[in-house]
């Protein structure tokens, strides 16, 4: 039997002496792990970096995906496809740990694998597989692909995770003080606990929840038949789990049961938490909904050189450092676009999960004004976008590849591929703005902009999601005005493209043109002011002050 030894190698800080599992979809460690799609994954890797780093008593439970969420390649029109390519990692650990979960009633044969601590520099991560040899190739391809789009599949994802992920810690004979849910799709670990513990009070003993989606649509339902046939409930019929949890309809949704399951529940910044009290407080029985904001970690993000110069004080060796991180990047962008860059032009990257509210296009809306900017010779930009839409997302790709001929006759734009963890460090490495232009209440946090002001990368932002907490416009960053009550998203949008056109070519630019010694006054506060207060460190000793301890 795998022993704690084995799994964390190291005694814990006697401050965080109170155990936990973390449960969460998925996990974005390091680059040759990918087991991730974006927000939610880096956020759950800073986490179990920060965790490691604090020797805090954690460790992570999650999924080994075979085919990982997917790989973004570009067919022979150099358009954006997904492609599913099978995974192999050889520094994971086999537990030699098999057993079974009933999914639709039939036994899944689980495999238990553990990312040790010492090989990324997390806290112990265990990852279950259904790919055996013991089960059918249906029961096989439940862990082949994150958020796979069948319904079923997905269900049964959610199990195998929950109730699975539960199972295996009473097979080693870990009985964490805290099971934590990061998001929704574990909680069917709470139908394992209420058999074990026959109380609604004593499994909310032992849970806490962070909730990420601040849009209702986001927020994960199934009817309570068809899980019911897929053994969701574990020991219970439906019906008992409505009675149980005081819920009603024909639809279960996985967050409002996860808040009445739940002892205390999180929003990801101050405004998400605002936001999720008025989505949820009307419904009896929820938990407390407090807020602690995302952040990453400073020692994987950080460009140690960057961070030398900043702390030094010295603008030449800022400045000349940021140049190099550039022409990093730019060689990405010659190699994947044929296009070369200059370093000593302003650099816009958005880069971000391709979603409608997002608006990656936003600042295209007006073509005529994008050509201005595209062919301003005084203040000349670069524009590079980057990141990943649902694999089934038809209209998200659709805008990626329109992105892509929109931008392919200018050599001052380009759009990159394979926006992965690696990827994405260079990209806020070797950007000089982060811009972050999503509609207004939709954003829950959106942490990529923390990593950015850590390199250099100056945020032009709306003000959501964690932004509000951060900014101190034109010192720290550049806030862009959200446009006042319209009666349509259209009219929004098109109030949102002028104040963000009219920030960037009125503020930014002439700023790094004509004032560099303003533009590094901003990069040094911005970096910082990121930490402590948006550093992993202070996330991980803030959930065991105010969640697992409290």
């Amino acid at each position: 039997m795998i022993t704690r030894g084995d799994i964390f190698g190291f005694a814990p800080d006697e401050k965080y002496t109170a155990s936990v599992a973390y449960f969460s979809m998925e996990f974005a460690i390091d680059q040759a792990l990918k087991i991730y799609s974006g927000g939610l994954g880096f956020l759950a890797g800073s986490h179990l970096r920060s965790a490691y780093e604090l020797r805090q008593n954690l460790l992570g439970i999650g999924i080994l995906w075979k085919y990982g969420y997917y790989d973004q390649v570009r067919d022979n029109n150099g358009l954006m496809k997904p492609e599913f390519i099978e995974k192999e990692y050889s520094f994971l650990q086999d537990t030699g740990v098999v057993f079974t979960v009933s999914v639709h009633d039939s036994p899944v044969h689980i495999k238990a694998y553990l990312l040790k601590p010492g090989t990324f520099k997390s806290a112990p991560l265990f990852l279950l597989s259904t790919d055996t040899a013991e089960n059918d190739e249906l029961s096989r391809s439940i862990t082949h692909c994150l958020y796979d789009q069948n319904e079923a599949t997905r269900i049964a994802q959610t199990i195998v995770l929950g109730i699975g992920g539960a199972m295996l810690l009473d097979i080693l004979g870990i009985t964490p003080d805290v099971y934590h849910m990061n998001e929704g799709h574990s909680v069917s670990l709470n139908f394992y606990l209420y058999a074990k513990y026959k109380s609604l009070e004593e499994v909310r003993k032992r849970v806490v929840f962070t909730t990420h989606t601040p849009e209702m649509a986001g927020n994960e339902a199934h009817s309570y038949s068809l899980l019911k046939e897929m053994s969701f409930f574990y020991q219970l019929q439906d019906h008992e789990a409505k009675s149980i949890l005081g819920m009603n309809g024909d639809y279960f949704n996985y967050t409002l049961a996860a808040l009445k399951f739940a002892r205390k529940a999180n929003g990801v910044s101050k405004l998400h938490g605002e936001v999720a009290r008025r989505m949820w407080g009307d419904n009896p029985g929820i938990c407390e909904i407090i807020a602690i904001t995302n952040a990453q970690n400073k020692s994987y993000w950080a460009d140690i050189q960057f961070n030398t110069a900043i702390m030094s004080g010295n603008d030449q060796s800022i400045a000349g450092r940021k140049k190099e991180m550039k022409s990093d990047l730019f060689k990405v962008v010659a190699d994947q676009c044929g296009k070369l860059f200059d370093e000593n032009i302003l650099t816009v990257v958005w880069a971000r999960r391709f979603a409608d509210y997002k608006r990656a296009g936003l600042i295209m809306a007006d073509w005529d004004r994008f050509l201005k900017l595209m062919n301003n010779k005084n203040y000349p930009v670069q524009l590079i976008w980057a990141g990943k839409p649902y694999p089934e997302d038809d209209g998200s790709i659709a805008l990626f590849n329109q992105i892509i001929n929109q931008t392919k006759p200018f050599a001052n734009c380009a759009v990159l591929t394979g926006y992965e963890l690696g990827l994405s460090a260079l990209l806020k490495k070797g950007s000089d703005v982060w811009l972050n232009n999503p509609r207004m209440y939709h954003e829950a946090s959106g942490t990529s902009g923390m990593a950015a002001a850590m390199n250099g990368s100056i945020n032009l932002s709306f003000p959501d999601g964690w932004v509000p907490e951060f900014a101190k416009d034109r010192k720290n960053c550049f806030m862009i005005q959200p446009a006042p009550d319209r009666p349509t998203i259209v009219e929004r949008d098109i109030q949102e493209n002028k104040n963000l056109l009219d920030t960037l070519e009125n503020i930014v630019l002439p700023m790094y043109y004509t004032k560099q010694e303003n533009w590094i006054a901003m990069i040094k506060t911005a970096a910082n002011d990121i930490v402590p207060e948006f550093e992993a460190g202070r996330l991980a000793d803030e959930y065991y002050e105010k969640m697992y301890m409290a």
